[in-house]
């Protein structure tokens, strides 16, 4: 067993990157096995994967036991990850930013065995340090922010720690938003469903307690009758939070599987929904993104364009609404 304090280089990084990085050769499986088990401590308390480490927390690092074939077996692993670029909006030096598609993973874990990350390290097996500086939902599409160095890693969360950055989603939703709503101030509570999986519900003001204070800018863009396109603004960052903010006020995200409405997502999906074509993914896209360049400060907004698909679906609803 080892105690590791953390340091300048590691603060603010998740658990699961960190012991990915101090227990090298040891399969992602089994990192996240020993974390789930409380086998690792943060500051001698048990600690979830995504927890952000700070300067100075002391990590227990248990022993671990690998079988004889493991190391060829974790580089095998590695090897079946295929190396994809990704389209980017921004590269320099410190950072990179790239436009994720829908249905590919930020990272590897929980069931994936890779994701944009993974994919990254493999296409550009010269970069030294390539870490993602924030996440997105798999089934959610747009702007993500990849640094390059550990100064730019740290600098950068940072910033989304104390909302420095901007984010802006469009999400399309179910139903006629009304244009007077402009503020979801709902606190939100995660937990865990019986079958094991993260969801995450809003907290009535009766148990306001048990929630994390979430607050999400709502404005209209369009109407297309039954439904409403969105510019979401996130002023905190919780896990599911337009989502379930969204579906809270009765307007479920078009396409979502955990909190939407099933039976529409299954009818665009087979394209017998309300226009004549399918649309199998959910409608929520990271289009807008602003930070301050970790090295020179200079305030940096970066758009990217609807997906293909989900424009085609916007002019489908146009068409039906004329």
């Amino acid at each position: 067993m080892r105690l590791v304090t953390v340091d300048e280089g590691s603060a603010g990084q998740r658990l699961d990157n960190f012991l990915l990085r101090e227990l090298k050769g040891v399969p992602k499986t089994h990192v996240y096995r020993i974390i789930r088990a409380g086998e690792v401590r943060v500051n001698k308390a048990r600690a979830a994967a995504d927890t952000r480490l700070a300067l100075e927390d002391v990590v227990r690092v248990p022993p671990v036991r690998l079988p004889e074939r493991a190391g060829p077996a974790a580089e095998a692993a590695q090897a079946a990850v295929p190396p994809r670029e990704f389209p980017v909006l921004f590269e320099d030096d410190h950072l990179l930013v790239v436009n994720k598609p829908a249905g590919v993973a930020v990272h590897g874990g929980s069931g994936v065995s890779y994701g944009v990350i993974e994919q990254l390290r493999r296409a550009r097996p010269q970069a030294r340090f390539l870490e993602l500086v924030h996440r997105l939902d798999k089934e959610t599409s747009g702007l993500l922010l990849v640094a390059k160095k550990r100064s730019a890693l740290t600098a950068l969360q940072d910033q989304f720690r104390h909302r420095q950055t901007g984010k802006t989603y469009a999400a399309l939703v179910l139903g006629a938003w009304p244009a007077a709503l402009k503020v979801v101030d709902v606190p939100l509570h995660k937990y865990l469903t019986a079958e094991g999986e993260r969801r995450v519900r809003a907290v009535g003001p009766q148990e306001e307690t048990e929630g994390q204070r979430s607050i999400s800018l709502v404005k209209v863009l369009e109407n297309y009758n039954d439904f409403t396109l969105l510019d979401v603004t996130i002023k905190t960052g919780r896990t599911h939070q337009i989502r379930v903010h969204l579906a809270s006020q009765g307007h479920a995200l078009v396409g979502d599987e955990k909190y939407g409405d099933f039976t529409l997502n299954k009818a665009l999906a087979s394209g017998r929904g309300p226009v004549p074509l399918r649309f199998d993914r959910m409608f929520l896209h990271a289009r807008q993104l602003a930070f301050d360049h970790p090295a020179s400060g200079e305030r940096i907004t970066l758009d990217a364009p609807l997906p293909q698909e989900c424009e085609t679906l916007l002019d489908g609803l146009r068409s039906r609404a004329s």
